[in-house]
């Protein structure tokens, strides 16, 4: 059975001081995880570090994006080989702020996608509508559009054993979550989608939902059938309140699977 997969997204935030305070008090709790799991997306100067801090525990490390190129003259950008290098086990590929602020386009993070699954690391692959697609009923549209973009070039056993994070754009740091109807009534629709193609695949994916998580209403989405994690931003970022999420991840899906 899948263990439920909680990713702190750390963005742009983060020094040398906040891993030396915090990253003990996140070791601490998953210590004492059955039914979870942990993984930390850094910023990219601090993976090492990090890697460092995490040898001989459960808890993995994300890369937040990657370059096309595997290897060359691109100033500035980060090669999936020096992820592995590192230590690295997932990337979040198509993030929003990625797409909208960066201009990434379905077909290169497709190519984004298949370059990560290729080289043996995971990919988790954001998708989700912004606040006028929504209002448009363009949500279910969107999200298999941001699929269709991978299926396009390769079969659909690339998407074996990956992650696929439904992240309403319009959600995304405004402080409240998606109606838990409409992110249960979208992740049902997109894996039977897959399904609909391959269901042995579409069983293997995990799926998450991320768009302004906190502990206050974590209890919430546990209401969402078909959720296997959760992709967390700012409410990573405040220690004590990722840990209390995470506390009550655990005892959920104690509950659930007892």
């Amino acid at each position: 059975m899948k263990k439920f997969l909680i990713v702190a997204n750390w963005k742009l935030n983060g020094n040398l001081n906040f891993i030396d305070k915090n990253i003990n008090l996140i070791k601490k709790i998953n210590n004492l995880l059955h039914y979870c799991k942990i993984a930390i997306a850094p910023p990219y100067v601090y993976i090492y570090y990090l890697h460092n801090y995490l040898k001989n525990t459960s808890i993995n490390l994300v890369a937040q994006n990657i370059d096309i190129h595997e290897k060359g003259s691109f100033t500035g950008e980060i090669s999936i080989n020096m992820l592995k290098d590192i230590g690295v086990k997932y990337v979040i590929i198509g993030h929003s702020e990625r797409r909208i602020n960066h201009y990434e386009n379905n077909n290169f993070i497709a190519k984004k996608f298949i370059l990560t699954k290729k080289n043996g690391l995971i990919p988790i692959l954001c998708i989700g509508e912004t606040k006028e697609e929504k209002k448009q009923n363009k949500t279910e549209k969107i999200c298999i559009n941001q699929i269709n973009s991978i299926l396009k070039i390769c079969e659909v056993n690339i998407f074996y054993n990956t992650i696929i994070a439904y992240e309403p754009i319009w959600a995304i740091g405004s402080g409240k979550i998606a109606n838990i109807n409409e992110i249960e009534k979208t992740i049902n629709f997109i894996k039977k989608y897959i399904s609909s193609i391959n269901q042995k695949i579409s069983e293997s994916i995990i799926f998450q939902y991320g768009g302004s998580i906190d502990k206050d209403n974590i209890n919430n989405l546990f209401q969402i059938k078909n959720i296997n994690g959760l992709l967390v931003g700012k409410a990573s970022l405040t220690i004590e309140n990722f840990i209390s999420l995470v506390k009550k991840a655990e005892k959920k899906m104690s509950l659930l699977r007892s």
